[in-house]
């Protein structure tokens, strides 16, 4: 009985999930490269939000849905999982718009020109399509109790409705969105997606922690709150998900896109793709190891 009630649970919940048609299809796209390959994107997309909810999170109130926040995840062959942040502001072409920022691939043409966007920059293909707006963020965190975090000085900023004091602490959901929202720091987006990589991973190894598999009261929460607040490709089931949380839990080789460095461009300053943005991602297509000097993962304030 206890077999059959978990297989009919992992059906329910498969049959649950919000799926999009995110894959591309496109002359030339990449054939299939070693590993699994996902795209993440956290979407400012407030639907579902209540006035109330929208004041309580400071999300404010604009429409539809654009991406500051893009990461590729790379589960090898052999080897740690790696959790790799795609700069917003790194200056590629977006097949059909030109030479632009690559979360402007999101704006234009959502998902599949995003996905299109990161293949055609990096040769590699991607394999599945995940995605999350402000308020699935928020209630994911909830539904585990919170995560502990330790961060190494006081943060506030009253545009993420972030007020947190140095130290460890247990943060809750509008804590936790407010800490991977904020830019408030020297280096501002390049500071912010290491906090949001080091948050990932410990919300990741929270939700796989005996303390969430083995309580039913934090397990099917959780459950439902990824089912109701993801969105996935049509080829994503909840089995890849759970595959993908388990690559995530244990530290993942964390970094960010090296870029050559910023330049000035018809839509501003941004980040150039250099040599070593090009090498990066073709040892990474080729499921090779990435040395030392092209990883990037330091300025976060999370401990």
């Amino acid at each position: 009985m206890l077999v059959l009630g978990a297989v009919a649970a992992t059906f329910y919940y498969d049959s649950k999930l919000n799926r999009v048609d995110a894959m591309p299809s496109y002359a030339g796209r990449p054939a299939d490269t070693p590993g699994t390959n996902w795209i993440l994107v956290g979407s400012d997309s407030r639907e579902g939000l209540s006035a109330e909810q929208k004041d309580q999170l400071a999300t404010g109130d604009s429409a539809g849905a654009r991406t500051d926040t893009i990461m590729l995840v790379h589960i090898p062959e052999n080897g740690k999982a790696m959790l790799i942040s795609i700069p917003r502001d790194l200056f590629v072409p977006v097949p059909g718009y030109g030479d632009h920022k690559i979360n402007a691939a999101f704006s234009f043409g959502q998902a599949p020109l995003l996905i299109q966007t990161v293949e055609t920059v990096s040769g590699i293909r991607i394999d599945h399509y995940a995605e999350i707006g402000f308020g699935g963020f928020d209630s994911l965190v909830d539904s585990v109790g919170g995560v502990n975090i330790c961060i190494d000085q006081p943060l506030r900023d009253p545009k993420a409705g972030l007020n947190l004091r140095a130290g460890c602490q247990d943060l809750n959901g509008q804590q936790a969105l407010g800490l991977v929202r904020t830019r408030a720091f020297p280096n501002a987006d390049l500071q912010r997606v290491v906090n949001q990589r080091k948050f990932l991973s410990a919300l990741m190894a929270k939700a796989a922690s005996p303390s969430t598999l083995l309580n039913p009261f934090r397990l099917f929460p959780f459950a439902n709150g990824a089912v109701s607040t993801l969105t996935v490709d049509q080829g994503t089931h909840i089995w890849d998900i759970a595959r993908l949380g388990w690559a995530l839990r244990g530290g993942p080789i964390t970094t960010t896109v090296p870029t050559g460095g910023p330049e000035n461009t018809a839509d501003g300053d941004a980040l150039a793709v250099g040599d070593n943005t090009t090498q990066f991602f073709g040892l990474l297509a080729a499921d090779k190891s990435i040395p030392a000097d092209l990883l990037q993962d330091t300025g976060s304030v999370i401990g």
